[in-house]
């Protein structure tokens, strides 16, 4: 039975990137998102272009129970992985308030709780005669407290403590798990849109996805328990680093609480999912 490189949210454009960057390396794939419709396109593709086998799952992530019955058809069929990169993500900016509570709490269902079972489900199921990879999505902003964005950033800094926690935990038994914290990336209209409004900054900082996707696996072949993509995100990071939080957020709230007319002056870190917004709608 061969071996695969599970991909969540595989229809997003950093998904897409990272599935054809695994297929031209030869992995097998096992592709989930939420619509089916959206999947087989990239699957055909991917065999297509590489000749490697690809499965295909719709799920919701959201779903405890959508969740579980993925993983009883993994289980049934006798899949077993050398690979994860959980690139599912949810995010909603705004003010807090305007936010309605199943809005927040989708957030955390997806960036926190299925990142957490699909981390944990994989190692369950891993091929135990090859090294696991698993990569989880972050972002810059989980670096930093962001008005505007409280509840994503705050998921976000779940996803790399708990990344380098378990990188750490588990490297005796053959198991890399790396963090991936990008800042802009231009996935999808609402992406572009955003780092278009922060103006050359943003510009700056965006990157693309089929290099961050290559050098993201390149890291974590090395071992590595966190990449930041992009030298000038790297430059942001040391600067807000060494401002105290409270700063930092005031700034970022100025920064945010006018999406239509970002301040274009001061520290300056534009941040955005790196997946498409998902819903379970």
């Amino acid at each position: 039975m061969h071996s695969y490189m599970m991909i969540t949210g595989a229809a997003g454009g950093l998904g897409k990137a990272f599935a054809a960057e695994c297929a031209s390396r030869g992995w097998n794939l096992y592709l989930t998102d939420l619509a089916e419709d959206s999947l087989r396109p990239l699957a055909t593709g991917m065999e297509r272009l590489y000749g490697v086998e690809v499965r295909i799952r719709p799920c919701d992530l959201t779903d405890p129970a959508a969740r579980a019955a993925l993983w009883e058809d993994v289980a049934r069929q006798g899949v077993c992985f050398h690979g994860l990169v959980n690139m599912a993500g949810i995010e909603h900016e705004g003010s807090f308030v305007e936010r309605s509570v199943e809005e927040l709490l989708g957030i955390v269902r997806l960036n926190v709780e299925a990142m957490v079972e699909m981390t944990r489900r994989i190692v369950q199921f891993r091929d135990p005669a090859r090294r696991l990879l698993i990569i989880n999505a972050s972002s810059l902003a989980g670096y930093f407290a962001i008005p505007m964005k409280a509840v994503y950033a705050a998921s976000k800094r779940f996803v790399l403590d708990f990344s380098k926690a378990l990188h750490e935990e588990l490297k005796p038994g053959g198991v890399t798990v790396m963090a991936l914290c990008p800042a802009g990336l231009p996935t999808a209209p609402r992406c572009i849109r955003g780092i278009e409004a922060q103006g050359f900054v943003g510009r700056l900082m965006a990157l693309n996805v089929g290099d961050v996707a290559a050098m993201t696996i390149e890291h974590a072949l090395a071992g590595r328990a966190v990449y930041v993509p992009g030298i000038f995100s790297q430059f942001i990071l040391m600067v807000g680093n060494l401002l105290p939080e409270r700063v930092v957020a005031a700034v970022l709230n100025r920064r945010w609480r006018d999406r239509g007319q970002p301040v274009r002056h001061t520290l300056s870190i534009p941040v955005s999912s790196t997946s498409e917004v998902m819903t379970s709608k």
